[in-house]
């Protein structure tokens, strides 16, 4: 049952864990406490696991090569970003589409690995993509504008919702929803769909590639708005994690239907079950 109590003890055990990265398992370049038991243990039980993240600043290799420098074993199969999705989104339902992407070079290279038509020519574009992007500059607002303004038949999406990236020590930088913002203010659009988390997609894309059913996993993040909210719509188990986004007396703000089933001052309390 949901509480807004820190769990004292977890009771549980689940066949597939599946784990925001950021502000969940590491902060900058170092693991948050209790990561490396809590892999020990799922590995030694024989249990699967998968990063989902809403960050398509790197790709799923790059991903994973940070998990390994930082001790974890992991390979690209095992992350689902939200520029994965956004690109298997597009291939289903506008296959033909011409993009314009506010977004950095990894996820360019995503859409265009995955055979997503990429243009910054306003009147070939018939989608515009907003993303976190750093290496925003005005004439990304301006062609954003040109393919978007007087134009209904261009769509315009968004990779993710969250509005920063959280930092260590509580610094942050704005993410995709500044971005988004951006282009409604000057368009007079209004994004039409947010691909990543909260979206149940993510969720339900990662636990199809492991094979394991929703009622059998455990969605792990540290981020109630989204994170927590996949877990839920999606119909898996929710642990909030609090050495990210979201501190404890937060969670006042909150209905009882939105919050974790634990909330965790360490991750490895998952582990004990499994042990």
């Amino acid at each position: 049952m949901p509480t807004k109590e820190v769990t004292a003890q977890v009771t549980e055990d689940y066949d597939a864990y599946l784990f925001d990265m950021d502000g969940t398992i590491y902060l900058g370049s170092g693991l948050l406490p209790g990561v490396p038991e809590l892999m020990d243990a799922i590995a030694q039980a024989g249990r699967k696991r998968a990063f989902v993240t809403n960050n398509p600043t790197r790709t799923r290799g790059e991903y994973a090569e940070k998990l390994n420098r930082l001790g974890l074993s992991a390979t690209e199969d095992d992350v689902v970003t939200s520029g994965t999705l956004t690109a298997a989104w597009i291939n289903q339902n506008l296959p033909d589409a011409v993009c314009f992407v506010c977004g950095e070079p990894p996820l360019l290279e995503e859409l265009r690995m995955r055979g997503v038509k990429l243009s910054k020519d306003p009147g070939e574009i018939t989608l515009v993509v907003s993303s976190y992007d750093r290496t925003f500059e005005y004439w990304k607002l301006q062609t954003a504008f040109d393919a978007l303004r007087n134009r209904p038949q261009v769509r315009f999406i968004a990779t993710h919702p969250d509005m920063y990236c959280p930092f260590p020590g509580g610094r942050g930088e704005p993410d995709a929803a500044a971005i988004t913002a951006a282009i409604e203010a000057c368009t007079s659009r209004q994004c039409e769909l947010v691909i990543g988390k909260p979206s149940p997609t993510m969720m339900t894309t990662a636990l199809s590639l492991l094979g394991v059913p929703v009622e059998r996993a455990v969605m792990v993040g540290d981020r109630i708005r989204t994170d927590i909210a996949m877990g839920i719509a999606a119909g898996t188990k929710t642990a909030l994690v609090l050495t990210g986004d979201t501190a404890l007396d937060e969670l006042d703000q909150f209905p009882v239907a939105a919050l974790p089933d634990y909330v965790l001052e360490r991750i490895d309390l998952l582990a004990a079950p499994l042990l």
